[in-house]
C-alpha cells in the first residue's frame, strides 16, 4: 500500500515549530526605533507638566500612579440557623439598613440568594418528578 503525504495542518503539530522570531513584530520594531528618544521625551513631558500643561501632568501621573481601585471589606454576616431563603434575604436587608453591609454587597448577596432559590426549586421539582415516576412505574 502506498502512503500518501498528508497536506495541510496535522493535529498536534505546529505549523511553525521554531515560533516567531523575538522582536520581529511591528510593536517591538516601533519600541526599538524610539527607545533612544524615550529619556528626552519623558524629560520634555516633565518640563511641560511643571510649566502647567495639564495633559502632560495627567499622562505622567496616570503612568506612575495608576488610579486606586476601591475594594470592599469582607463582612461576616450571621444568617438564622436553619432559616429559609426568605429569612436569609431579610437578614441581608437588615444588615444593609443597619449600615453593617454596603448596599452593593447587599445587592450581590440578594442576587446569590435568588440564584440559590432557583437551584433549590429545580432540585425539589426533580425530586418530586422522580417520586411520581416511581409511583407510576409501580402501578
Amino acid at each position: 500500500m502506498i502512503e500518501k503525504k498528508q497536506k495541510g495542518w496535522q493535529r498536534g503539530q505546529s505549523g511553525n515549530p521554531k515560533g516567531k522570531t523575538p522582536g520581529s513584530g511591528a510593536l517591538q520594531k516601533l519600541r526599538a526605533s524610539i527607545a533612544a528618544d524615550v529619556p528626552d521625551i519623558l524629560a520634555g513631558l516633565v518640563v511641560a507638566a511643571k510649566a502647567g500643561d495639564v495633559q502632560a501632568a495627567r499622562l505622567i501621573l496616570e503612568r506612575v500612579l495608576p488610579p486606586i481601585k476601591a475594594i470592599e471589606q469582607a463582612v461576616e454576616l450571621q444568617f438564622p440557623d436553619g432559616g429559609t431563603l426568605t429569612a436569609q434575604g431579610r437578614a441581608v436587608l437588615s444588615a444593609v439598613a443597619a449600615g453593617e453591609l454596603a448596599p452593593g454587597q447587599g445587592a450581590v448577596l440578594l442576587a446569590a440568594i435568588g440564584s440559590l432559590a432557583r437551584v433549590t426549586a429545580i432540585d425539589e421539582i426533580e425530586t418530586r418528578l422522580s417520586k411520581l415516576e416511581q409511583q407510576h412505574d409501580e402501578h
